[in-house]
C-alpha cells in the first residue's frame, strides 16, 4: 500500500488525492452527460461543487467535534487530506441535502438529472477502490488463495483489487446501457443495481465487515435491500411507461 508520497518535506495523502482526482474527473464526466438530458453542464457542475464543498466541510467539522482536543493542541490537521479524518455518513447526508436544496431551486427534472449523475458515480467508484488500495482501507480477509496479498500482518484476499474490478465491470454495463434508448431513471436505477449487487459479493471477502444478528454481514444486508429497492423502481418505471403507450 502507498499511504503518502513524500515530497521533500511535503507529505501528501494519496488516498485523498486520488480522490480529488475522482472528484474531477465525475464533474467532466457528468459535464458532457448533462446535455444528451438536456440539462445545463454548468448547472449540473454547480450541483455537485456545491454538494462536495458541503459534504467535506460538514465530514470534517463533525469529525472534528468529535475529537475537538485533538485539533486544538493542532489546528494545522484540520487540513489534512486523510479521508480517515471525515466523518462520512454525516458528510454525505450534509452533501446530499445541499444538492438536493440547489437542484430544487434550479427546477432540475428528477430522473433526468439523475441519469446525468450516474456515470460520473460509476467512475468515481473506480476513484474509491484506488484509494482503498493506497490506504490498504476495505481490506480482505485471511485466506490462503495463491492471490493472497499481505497486509496488516496477515495473508488476506485482495479485496482492494476486487473491488477495483468490480467497479470497472459496472462502468462498462452501465457504459452499454446508456448508449441504448431508454426511459428516464432506467440508467440511475441500473447503476444503483449493479453498484448493490458489485457491494454484496465484494462484502463476503472484506475483513473489516460489521456483523449484525451475530452472523449477518451489514453491508450486505443494505446493499440487498438497495437492489431490491432500484429493482421495484425498475419495475414501477416499465409499468408507467407501458400504460402511458395504452
Amino acid at each position: 500500500m502507498f499511504p503518502i508520497l513524500q515530497l521533500g518535506p511535503l507529505a501528501i495523502q494519496v488516498p485523498g488525492l486520488v480522490l480529488l482526482a475522482g472528484f474531477w474527473v465525475l464533474i467532466n464526466v457528468i459535464e458532457k452527460e448533462a446535455p444528451r438530458h438536456k440539462i445545463s453542464p454548468d448547472t449540473m457542475s454547480n450541483m455537485i461543487l456545491i454538494g462536495l464543498i458541503a459534504g467535506i466541510i460538514g465530514a470534517r467539522l463533525w469529525y472534528v467535534a468529535r475529537f475537538i482536543s485533538v485539533y486544538i493542541a493542532n489546528p494545522l490537521s484540520l487540513f489534512s487530506l486523510n479521508p480517515a479524518t471525515l466523518a462520512t455518513t454525516a458528510g454525505i447526508f450534509i452533501g446530499l441535502l445541499a444538492a438536493v436544496i440547489y437542484a430544487q431551486r434550479k427546477d432540475l427534472p428528477l430522473w433526468p438529472t439523475l441519469d446525468a449523475l450516474a456515470p460520473g458515480f460509476a467512475v468515481f467508484a473506480l476513484a474509491l477502490g484506488l484509494s482503498h488500495v493506497a490506504s490498504g482501507d476495505a481490506f480482505g480477509a485471511p485466506s490462503t488463495v495463491p492471490w493472497a496479498i499481505e497486509l496488516w500482518g496477515a495473508m488476506r484476499h485482495p479485496s482492494q483489487l476486487y473491488e477495483i474490478a468490480g467497479a470497472i465491470i459496472v462502468l462498462l454495463i452501465l457504459w452499454r446501457v446508456k448508449k441504448q434508448k431508454t426511459f428516464p431513471g432506467f440508467t440511475f436505477l441500473a447503476w444503483v443495481a449493479l453498484s448493490a449487487t458489485s457491494q454484496i459479493f465484494l462484502e463476503a471477502f472484506r475483513g473489516d465487515s460489521i456483523i449484525i444478528l451475530n452472523s449477518l454481514r451489514r453491508n450486505q444486508v443494505v446493499g440487498l435491500v438497495i437492489m431490491l429497492a432500484a429493482l421495484l423502481g425498475l419495475h414501477l418505471l416499465v409499468r408507467e411507461k407501458t400504460a402511458k403507450k395504452t
